[in-house]
């Protein structure tokens, strides 16, 4: 194990024993891993993430959120949740970190994994949370019913600024587009409040501002790696959050 390694694991350690004397006991290793992914990219662009974890033994579920409304979001990680047998490590990118933020409450979670993602505290909607500081990215836009979308003339700039130029303009061609509502919503009480919980922040990420990534970790007492990397970071740095997940996963197992 490299030195970078260990120390995420011994990090994650820390965090997990302060939590351990408030949350229930666990009789069992953390063996599965739920990924939330977030608005504008498909589960799909995980695969590489997923496949690394399931070669290190873990049982890796992607869920794809209709992107209708938060709640409906919410329900369909609660449904993948309530479907895993033991303890989960819930992850979630960008939006997904909205949704993991609700959904993190259900009994099967130990604890949360943020990647270049929102971290809101309760009563907080991404809308203002994205606004209230210099925007990342000014490439979103409306359609007329309601959904959003990134202009694809910035997309690859904006989003996937470090993957193929052919990637990312697949990406762009292929976007999951949001209900404007859902970003408008107010999040319950935070699931980081009661679970230890890590976050990833790319340091070129032009979607949401990376100083926000850390305000948002800091005040959840997340235990933070910065990298370089895009918005995109779960497809061109997948071997770092793997890596970041899975010391996640080890810092939540039950002491012998």
């Amino acid at each position: 194990m490299t030195l970078k390694r260990m120390s995420l694991f011994s990090a994650g350690a820390l965090l997990a024993a302060a939590f351990a004397a408030a949350s229930p006991a666990r009789a069992e290793p953390v063996g599965n891993v739920v990924i939330v992914h977030g608005a504008l990219a498909d589960g799909s662009g995980w695969r590489r993430v997923h496949d690394l974890l399931a070669a290190r033994g873990f049982t890796v579920t992607v869920v794809q959120p209709p992107m209708t409304s938060l709640a409906d979001d919410v329900r369909a990680a609660r449904r993948v949740l309530d479907l895993r047998d033991g303890p989960s490590v819930l992850v979630g990118h960008s939006y997904g970190g909205m949704i993991v933020t609700e959904a993190g409450r259900h009994d099967a979670v130990a604890g949360l994994v943020y990647v270049a993602a929102f971290q809101p505290d309760e009563g907080e909607t991404l809308l203002a949370l994205a606004t209230g500081t210099p925007p990342a990215t000014a490439g979103i836009k409306a359609t007329a019913d309601g959904f959003l979308y990134l202009d694809p003339a910035v997309f690859a700039a904006d989003f996937a600024g470090d993957l193929p130029a052919e990637e990312a303009a697949f990406m762009a061609r292929s976007q999951v587009m949001p209900a404007a509502v859902a970003f408008e919503t107010p999040v319950g009480a935070p699931a980081w409040a009661s679970r230890p919980s890590w976050a990833l922040i790319p340091t070129e990420d032009r979607a949401i501002n990376p100083e926000l990534m850390r305000r948002m970790a800091e005040r959840a007492g997340s235990v933070t790696v910065e990298v370089p990397g895009s918005h995109a970071v779960f497809a061109s740095r997948p071997e770092a959050v793997a890596d970041l997940i899975e010391a996640a996963a080890a810092a939540l197992a039950p002491a012998d």
